[in-house]
């Protein structure tokens, strides 16, 4: 697995990755109560806000973490929103076959991301 600064979890699966956010953050943002997901088939650019995630303390947006092409969903966090704090790491938001040329090589590996977080 690797991970981004903006507590996001990203895991290789063949020629795709999972995208999700970490236990920190599911813990900073308490209980969540909503998820917008983006639609399968939509095309992003690395940086673009595409989730939106509520939680009783705040509002916030994830960012693709990579350019590429939205492929799957996970549609059962929209129906049971509350899934990214019992397990974050189960609790993937979507897929992403990333655009040619793009590797998960300038992200954080585990070590990395816990010495962010302290």
């Amino acid at each position: 697995m690797k991970y981004t600064e903006d507590h996001e979890w990203l895991r290789a699966e063949g020629d795709e990755i999972v995208v999700g956010i970490t236990r920190h953050a599911s813990e900073q943002l308490g209980d969540v109560v909503f998820i917008e997901l983006p639609e399968e088939g939509r095309e992003v650019e690395a940086g673009e806000e595409i989730v939106v995630i509520e939680s009783v303390k705040a509002a916030s947006d994830i960012t693709a973490p990579i350019s590429g092409t939205i492929t799957a969903v996970n549609s059962a966090l929209a129906d049971a929103p509350g899934g990214v704090n019992d397990d974050a790491l189960a609790a993937w938001f979507f897929r992403i076959k990333p655009a040619d040329g793009v590797s998960l090589d300038g992200f954080m590996d585990e070590a990395a991301y816990n010495e962010l977080i302290g």
